[in-house]
């Protein structure tokens, strides 16, 4: 039958659900110190789009390479972003509870402030989307990692917006209609999110002056 034969876009949809769970899988043992999220999740998304581009030859394999090569940089970016993360959710979190006691000059004050760090937690997200990815695609120092990060999202605001709309849909799915689906988790965000992010990357990573030769190769070794 054409529709059980291998390359069924059925089949090929099966096969690819399969390959989102196993990386969800891989990511998850990986994450497990809290310190080695950043290099876990480069990894993923380094293996997420050799999906993409035809290239997923051995998904463990690659995983851990990317793992290996990429883990001081993604770990010192995750550590950077974890605190941001807390400080940001802390400020937050004092700052509506101050705005809900006050009354007066004082609740538009905190409102103002308010308004600043929820200004300054759009940004936050937009770095938290692009930066693993980016890692996984060139080399760079972590300051440019970050800073262009942002950029690339807010100059593909609509990548962003839809990368963003993936990760909250499995969110929601997993927390209030069918928590079993986190088995599919982050491994299937990623790769929805690499194909979304293919086309923007390789252009980040490309250089038109030398030859159609890319800049960097991929996971970040020059």
């Amino acid at each position: 039958m054409k529709f059980l034969s291998y390359d069924s876009a059925f089949s090929q949809l099966l096969l690819k659900l399969c390959y989102g769970c196993y990386l969800n899988l891989l990511w998850l043992v990986c994450c497990i110190p809290i310190v080695t999220v950043g290099a876990s999740t480069t990894a993923l998304y380094y293996t997420s789009l050799k999906i993409v581009r035809g290239e997923d030859h051995s998904l463990a394999r690659m995983f851990f390479k990317s793992f290996r090569e990429n883990f001081r940089q993604s770990t010192v970016l995750w550590l950077i972003l974890l605190a941001a993360g807390l400080f940001l959710g802390a400020d937050g979190y004092l700052v509506y509870r101050l705005r809900a006691a006050s009354t007066g000059a004082p609740a538009v004050l905190w409102t103002l402030i308010l308004a600043l760090i929820i200004g300054a937690a759009v940004v936050y997200v937009i770095v938290l989307l692009f930066v693993f990815p980016l890692v996984a695609s060139v080399s760079n120092t972590n300051w440019a990692m970050l800073k262009n990060s942002f950029f690339i999202g807010t100059r593909y605001l609509f990548c962003t917006i839809l990368v963003f709309a993936v990760h909250f849909a499995m969110f929601f799915a997993v927390v209030s209609i069918f928590t079993p689906l986190f088995i599919l988790g982050e491994g299937v965000c990623a790769l929805i999110s690499a194909y979304l992010m293919d086309n923007v990357l390789r252009a980040c990573s490309y250089d038109p002056e030398e030859d159609n030769v890319p800049a960097v190769q991929d996971g970040g070794e020059p």
